[in-house]
C-alpha cells in the first residue's frame, strides 16, 4: 500500500491507465453515443494516455521536471477527441496542484482532485450532466467525503474516488436521454472509471472487481460488427470535429478564440499547458464551417497539428466473404510502389511511424474478409496487432505476420495464395518470412558503440537482423563482405532493394554473379531514404 503518490507512482499510474484503456478500447468505442455517436471515445482516450506516458518515458528516470508536469503536458499536447481533451484537462488540474510539491497523501490528493474536476468543468464551454464531467466531479466529491469521515489513507481516498465515479457512471443514463435510449452508460465516464481503477491498483496493488462496461438495454442493441443499422447512428448532415494545437498566443487571444468557436459550433474544449517554448493550448470543437474554425485559430496565434474529422461517418462496406487481401506497412516511395505492384494494399510509413487508425482503415478499405498485415518493422508489430484486434472485433479475419524488414514482407507476399485456407496461407507466409534472413547497408550519422566496434559519422555499416556486423569506409566493400557472410550459411535467392546509387547496385550484382554464380538474384529499386541497400537471403 503506497502512503503517498510520488513521481514513480505517477508513472506507474499512467502506465496502468494505458493498459486498462487499451484493453477496453473496443467496449468504450461501442458505448459512444454522446456528444456524437462516432465510436471513437475509447480510441481517443488511449491516444491521450499514450501521449502522457510517452512524455514520461522520454524524460526517463532523471526527469528534469516533476512527473505531474510531464504527465499533464504530454496529455494536453497529445489529447484527441472530446473525452481525451477533458481527461488531459483533469490531469493538468492535478498537476497544477501537485507538481513540485511533496508526494501527495490522501487528503492532499482529494483536495487536488476536487479542484481538477472544477477546472475540467471550466474548460468545457457548455458542460452537460451525465457525462465525463459528472463522473469526475462525483469521484472527487467521494474522495473529499472520505477524508471528512476520517478515512484519510491514500488507498482509502483513491478507492472512494473510484467507487464514487462508478456509481455516478451507472446513473448517467438517467441524466442524458440519448444514453437512456441507447441503453448505455457514458463512454467518456466509463473511460475515466478505468483510469481511477488503475490508480487504485497502483496504490493498493489490488485491482477493483467491477462489472463489464458493455451494459446494454434489453430492447436489442446491435454490436459494431452486426450488419443491421445501429440505432444510434448520427443524422446525415454537415459538421466536423476540428482539433489543433495553438502556440504563440496569450490568454486574452484564447478567450476571444473561445467566444468565436462557441458561436460556430459545440463540444468546445480548450485546455492550456506550459511547455519549454511557452504556453500552448489544445483546441477542440465540433462545427460545420471548418475554415472559419481554423481561421479563428490563425487570428489567435499559430495553429498546428490540425485534424478535421467528419462527424457523420460513412459506414464501411461489409467484407466480401472469401475475399483475401494483404496490407503492408512500408516507407513511402519505391518500396510502396513495389508492394502495390505485387498486389498489396499499402500503409505509407513516415518518420513518425503509423497509427492504428491508418492500419485499420487500410484493412477495412481492402473489402476482404481475410486480411494479412505485414508490419515490415519490429517496432510496428504492436501497432499492427492492435489494429488487427480492432478489425477482428468488426467481423474481419485478420492476422499479423511479424515481418521485421521489407524483404521479409516481399518473401511472405510472394507465397500468398488466396485459394488456400486462410489459416494455412498465414502459416505459409510466416514460414517464408522467417526463412528470409535480412540485412542492410547504412551510413552512420553519429559516433556510437556497436556490436562490431565503435563507429564514427560517415562510416558505412553492414548489419544483419538488426545487429551491426561490419564497419568500413566503402559501401561496395561492406556490402560484398556482408553478403559473403550471409551466404556462407547457405542461400538460393538473394533479394536486393537498392537506393539511388546505381554503381553500388551494379557492383554488388557483379560480385554475386562472380562469387556465388548458383545464387539467383532479384533486384528492385526503392530502398528507404538513407539506406543504400537492403538485402534478403532465402
Amino acid at each position: 500500500m503506497l502512503p503517498a503518490l510520488d513521481d514513480a507512482a505517477v508513472g506507474q499510474w499512467c502506465r496502468a491507465a494505458v493498459a486498462a484503456l487499451s484493453a477496453a478500447r473496443g467496449r468504450i468505442d461501442d458505448l459512444n453515443v454522446f456528444p456524437v455517436p462516432d465510436g471513437d471515445t475509447g480510441t481517443n482516450l488511449v491516444a491521450t494516455a499514450e501521449a502522457a506516458l510517452a512524455a514520461l518515458d522520454e524524460a526517463g528516470d532523471g526527469r528534469p521536471e516533476p512527473a505531474w508536469a510531464l504527465l499533464a503536458r504530454g496529455a494536453v499536447l497529445g489529447a484527441r477527441g472530446n473525452s481525451g481533451t477533458i481527461l488531459a484537462q483533469l490531469w493538468r488540474g492535478l498537476a497544477d496542484q501537485l507538481a513540485g510539491q511533496p508526494p501527495a497523501d490522501g487528503p492532499t490528493f482529494a483536495a487536488a482532485l476536487q479542484k481538477a474536476a472544477d477546472t475540467a468543468y471550466g474548460a468545457v464551454a457548455d458542460p452537460e450532466e451525465g457525462t465525463f464531467l459528472t463522473v469526475a466531479r462525483a469521484g472527487a466529491e467521494a474522495a473529499v467525503a472520505a477524508v471528512a469521515a476520517g478515512r484519510t489513507a491514500l488507498g482509502e481516498v483513491v478507492g472512494a474516488a473510484a467507487d464514487g465515479a462508478r456509481a455516478a457512471l451507472e446513473a448517467t443514463p438517467g441524466q442524458l436521454a440519448v444514453l437512456r435510449d441507447a441503453g448505455v452508460v457514458d463512454a467518456g465516464g466509463a473511460g475515466l472509471c478505468l483510469v481511477l481503477d488503475a490508480l487504485v491498483t497502483t496504490v493498493t496493488g489490488v485491482e477493483p472487481d467491477r462489472p463489464s462496461l458493455a451494459r446494454r438495454a434489453e430492447r436489442g442493441h446491435h454490436h459494431a460488427h452486426d450488419h443491421g443499422d445501429l440505432p444510434h447512428q448520427p443524422p446525415a448532415g454537415p459538421g466536423s470535429e476540428i482539433q489543433y494545437l495553438l502556440a504563440d498566443s496569450d490568454e486574452v487571444a484564447v478567450a476571444r478564440l473561445q467566444q468565436r468557436l462557441a458561436a460556430l459550433g459545440d463540444s468546445l474544449v480548450v485546455v492550456g499547458v506550459d511547455t519549454p517554448a511557452g504556453r500552448e493550448w489544445n483546441v477542440h470543437v465540433h462545427a460545420a464551417d471548418v475554415g472559419a474554425a481554423i481561421e479563428a485559430g490563425i487570428e489567435a496565434g499559430r495553429p498546428y497539428r490540425i485534424s478535421v474529422t467528419p462527424l457523420a461517418p460513412v459506414r464501411p462496406p461489409a467484407p466480401v466473404p472469401g475475399a483475401r487481401a494483404v496490407v503492408a506497412i512500408v516507407p513511402d516511395g519505391g518500396l510502396a510502389d513495389l508492394f502495390r505492384a505485387e498486389g498489396a494494399g499499402v500503409v505509407p510509413c513516415g518518420p513518425d511511424g503509423v497509427t492504428e487508425d491508418q492500419v485499420l482503415a487500410a484493412v477495412v478499405a481492402s473489402g476482404a474478409a481475410g486480411v494479412v498485415v505485414l508490419p515490415n518493422d519490429a517496432g510496428l508489430t504492436a501497432v499492427a496487432a492492435r489494429a488487427a484486434e480492432r478489425a477482428r472485433e468488426a467481423g474481419r479475419d485478420v492476422a499479423v505476420v511479424p515481418t521485421r524488414a521489407p524483404v521479409q514482407g516481399l518473401a511472405a507476399l510472394a507465397v500468398a495464395e488466396p485459394s488456400r485456407r486462410f489459416g494455412d496461407d498465414v502459416i505459409t507466409m510466416a514460414e517464408a518470412a522467417a526463412a528470409t534472413r535480412w540485412a542492410e547497408v547504412t551510413v552512420a550519422d553519429q559516433e556510437a558503440l556497436t556490436s562490431a566496434g565503435r563507429c564514427a559519422p560517415g562510416d558505412v555499416l553492414g548489419s544483419a537482423e538488426g545487429d551491426v556486423l561490419l564497419i568500413g569506409g566503402e559501401a561496395v566493400a561492406v556490402a560484398c563482405e556482408l553478403l559473403d557472410r550471409m551466404l556462407s550459411a547457405g542461400g538460393e535467392l538473394v533479394t536486393l532493394v537498392v537506393g539511388p546509387d546505381a554503381d553500388l547496385a551494379d557492383a554488388v550484382s557483379a560480385h554475386l554473379a562472380g562469387t556465388h554464380p548458383t545464387v539467383e538474384v532479384a533486384r528492385y529499386e526503392g530502398a528507404p531514404e538513407g539506406v543504400p541497400l537492403q538485402v534478403g537471403v532465402e
